[in-house]
């Protein structure tokens, strides 16, 4: 009887696996068609406007999913289980704006750089932000690195370069493009950074509503001055920027949030490796992009460069009396103690943030 017992629990767990497994496979595929969309969307409209419109339709669904919440949570029998909104102070509003800016300088950057260049090219170029991330704590937190992640970085970097070398000689206006997606990485890098100081006040969706709402209230007077075209002129064009913004900004995200409950940070990080080939792939069934041996050697290193630097190590001064008080260690009683911090666990909120930006 236990052994049947037993087999029926790991026929559930596996089918529980599988169905984990499948559903990242998914929203790893919906990330890969954010570049897709994107350019698609640009025969109709700039940069701008298919920003402005991808945040104006997912503030749309998700304030369409925040009323359901309110409604859900008004509906229970005990009240007090409803948790009380923080005040929102001045400086709140002061980092929300910035989160803002940085995010769709990221965005219009990415969807410039899709005009200017390959997808592949700046899509790869575009999933570094880790880097930059890690690089901003060495420089503003004094926080050092191993070996390992010293290396992955030079090695990211140097397939990069590889990749603009060949994209200059290919034409100028190529090499622009790269530069346009290398820019939003670090940009998103900022965005990653000033966005944690909100994510313990305001829940995710919440926050997500709020970024939607403010970004296509900022972008406007610049599509409005700077685009020709507000909205889609032709029914491909809104379905193109509808999913855009409804499969890549909104179900992909849910399904990693959902994911990251499941699974770890470095188990997903890793398998969105894979979004940047995919992609490359998709851009040449659809728009017949052709990848030289460079772009794909390029392509390959940089991949190994981001998993060397996300599997590498950190070690802060300032995270030491923090990490060690968790571990009931005491500093004074072990002065030789040094804490070194996985890149992983740095960015595990970034990849939780997927449900904001791409």
């Amino acid at each position: 009887m236990t052994n049947i017992l037993s087999n029926r629990q790991h026929k559930i767990e596996s089918a529980a696996s599988i169905q984990i497994f499948i559903l990242l496979l998914i929203a790893v595929l919906l990330v890969s068609l954010d570049p897709i969309f994107t350019r698609l969307t640009e025969n109709d409209l700039g940069p701008n406007a298919t920003v402005f419109n991808r945040e104006l339709i997912a503030s749309v669904v998700f304030l369409f999913w925040q009323g359901i919440k309110v409604f859900l949570d008004r509906n229970k029998k005990d009240l007090s289980e409803l948790k009380k909104p923080e005040p929102i102070t001045l400086g709140t509003v002061a980092t929300l704006l910035a989160v803002v800016i940085f995010g769709e300088v990221c965005l219009v950057t990415w969807a410039l750089s899709l005009t200017q260049t390959t997808v592949a090219n700046s899509n790869l170029l575009h999933n570094l932000p880790s880097v930059f991330t890690v690089l901003a704590g060495w420089l503003f937190l004094g926080q050092r690195f191993d070996k390992k992640f010293l290396i992955g970085m030079t090695v990211a970097l140097t397939g990069a370069i590889a990749i603009g070398i060949q994209d200059l000689q290919v034409s100028q206006e190529h090499l622009i493009g790269d530069a346009w997606a290398l820019f939003s990485a670090a940009v998103y890098a900022g965005y990653f950074l000033t966005i944690k100081k909100l994510r313990s006040q305001f829940s995710t969706l919440t926050l997500s509503l709020w970024c939607c709402i403010v970004s296509s209230a900022v972008l406007l007077p610049f599509v409005l001055i700077f685009e020709n075209q507000v909205f889609p002129a032709s029914l491909w064009g809104w379905v193109y920027v509808i999913s855009l913004s409804v499969l890549c900004q909104v179900i992909a995200s849910v399904i990693f949030i959902y994911q990251l409950k499941e699974l770890s940070s470095a188990f997903v990080s890793m398998f969105m490796l894979l979004q940047p080939i995919l992609s490359a792939v998709l851009a040449w069934i659809v728009f017949k992009e052709r990848l030289t041996y460079l772009n794909i050697i390029g392509l390959f290193v940089v991949l190994f460069g981001i998993y060397l630097a996300q599997s590498g190590n950190i070690t802060s001064d300032n995270t030491q009396a923090e990490f060690t008080n968790k571990n009931q260690l005491s500093l004074e009683s072990n002065p030789g103690v040094e804490v070194k911090i996985g890149v992983d666990e740095i960015k595990r909120p970034l990849d939780q943030e997927l449900l904001h930006k791409d």
